[in-house]
């Protein structure tokens, strides 16, 4: 077991290694100012919406949308109603948007569904609008979002990402995990990296996207498991910046059925590898070349997953190894019970600043923030056998089903 216990050390000093630096970051927002903005332009803007069977949230999200403070004529709403089987279009339409209808169940997933989407509106539109934003149907807006992200956008951000609320944080300790993580996201990686000039990362729904950027990909040509990974990817070895505005809330729907949130974290850890396939070596390769936003990237997407992953693969081996040779529970058990013990308090300390930090952006009572700080290291650790399966297991991209249908009035 001594040879089991200096494996985890060195798995512990790896661990270290690679992520000191988003140690530092949980500085960064408490030692620094966002820097003043440039006046604004007004741009004229398309909203994007990939939509399955989302008849029961999508029209609270156009509500959001026309409810901006941002000048309603420069704003237009698309959605791609994508193989549905409900009244979402008709949903969507009454809510006043344009909305195409896609059915190709061969071609599956949000990747597919927004190319479509933006070759309807070149098709028709031409090259009217500056910029084009991605929502998820389940999302809301606070009512200055859009005036945020135009700000950062006047400022020369060809791409912008937002702040990630959750709408469904109280449910139960699963919407508050993930609720938790995208908050620590938003303020202890994206915020830290915009102060300190480098580049924000796209995360899943809320951003924006300059035509020209656009026109460049020829559309939206990503299509892996997380096509918003591969896209952020693709932006950092092309040395495209990508901007964050603090001050843009959105909120989107968090899953609350373990099944659910395991088929769709199994998916984003096989996108992960998926994207480190298709373009490890070019990130790795700018990385050396000085691009600081490269190595960021290559830390969010691999070295976790391989290292926990090879953490839980071997000391299982050795545990079974050390029973099967005479060994006792107790020897087994107790170096486990170490680990888990460390792995817990670090997240207990991430999910505990960020609560602290974010406070009253949270949208539950004080004891369910407490209570769901001190289970989002257990929601964080499930991560570990997710991981693992993610490696063995077959992976396709599947609907989330949304039901949690409140609108912005609710939240804000």
């Amino acid at each position: 077991m001594s040879t089991l216990r200096a494996f985890n050390v060195l798995l512990s000093i790896l661990f270290f290694t690679c992520y000191f630096y988003q140690l530092v970051y949980l500085l960064i927002p408490h030692l620094k100012r966002d820097r003043p903005h440039a006046p604004a332009v007004l741009h004229r803007y398309a909203v994007l919406i990939a939509a399955r069977n989302e008849e029961a949230v999508i029209g609270n999200l156009i509500e959001s949308i026309r409810s901006q403070d941002y000048p309603g004529e420069l704003v237009s709403v698309f959605v791609a109603a994508d193989n549905c089987d409900d009244a979402t279009a008709e949903t969507a339409r009454r809510a006043g948007a344009t909305v195409y209808e896609r059915f190709d169940r061969a071609r599956v997933g949000k990747g597919y569904a927004l190319d479509f989407l933006l070759r309807q509106i070149w098709r028709e539109r031409g090259d009217v609008f500056d910029g084009y934003f991605v929502f998820d149907a389940d999302n809301l807006l606070a009512p200055g979002y859009i005036t945020a992200m135009n700000r950062q956008f006047s400022d020369g951000y060809r791409i912008v990402t937002s702040y990630r609320n959750s709408k469904n944080f109280g449910d139960n300790w699963i919407s508050a995990g993930y609720a938790l993580w995208f908050l620590r996201d938003a303020e202890y990686l994206n915020h830290a990296r915009a102060l300190i000039g480098s580049s924000a990362v796209v995360s899943g729904t809320g951003f924006l996207v300059s035509r020209e950027i656009l026109e460049r990909n020829g559309g939206w040509p990503f299509h892996t498991l997380t096509e918003d990974t591969e896209f952020t990817a693709d932006c950092m070895i092309r040395g495209d910046r990508i901007g964050y505005a603090p001050d843009a809330e959105l909120f989107d729907e968090q899953p609350v059925k373990f099944r659910q949130s395991w088929r769709q974290r199994m998916r984003w850890s096989r996108g992960f590898l998926q994207v480190f396939r298709l373009y490890g070596g070019r990130l790795l390769s700018a990385a050396a070349h000085g691009s600081f936003s490269c190595f960021d990237m290559v830390m969010s997407i691999m070295p976790a997953i391989v290292l926990a992953t090879s953490g839980l693969l071997i000391n299982g081996a050795v545990s079974v190894l050390t029973l099967l040779s005479g060994g006792t529970l107790l020897e087994v058990l107790l170096p486990a019970a170490r680990s888990l013990a460390g792995t817990y308090l670090f997240m207990l300390f991430l999910g505990a600043l960020t609560t602290v930090k974010e406070w009253r952006h949270i949208r539950t009572t004080a004891a369910k923030k407490v209570l769901y700080t001190l289970t989002f290291p257990v929601f964080m650790m499930t991560y570990i056998p997710i991981s693992v399966c993610a490696l063995f297991r077959k992976v396709e991209w599947k609907p989330i089903e949304h039901k949690v249908n409140v609108s912005i009035k609710d939240l804000v």
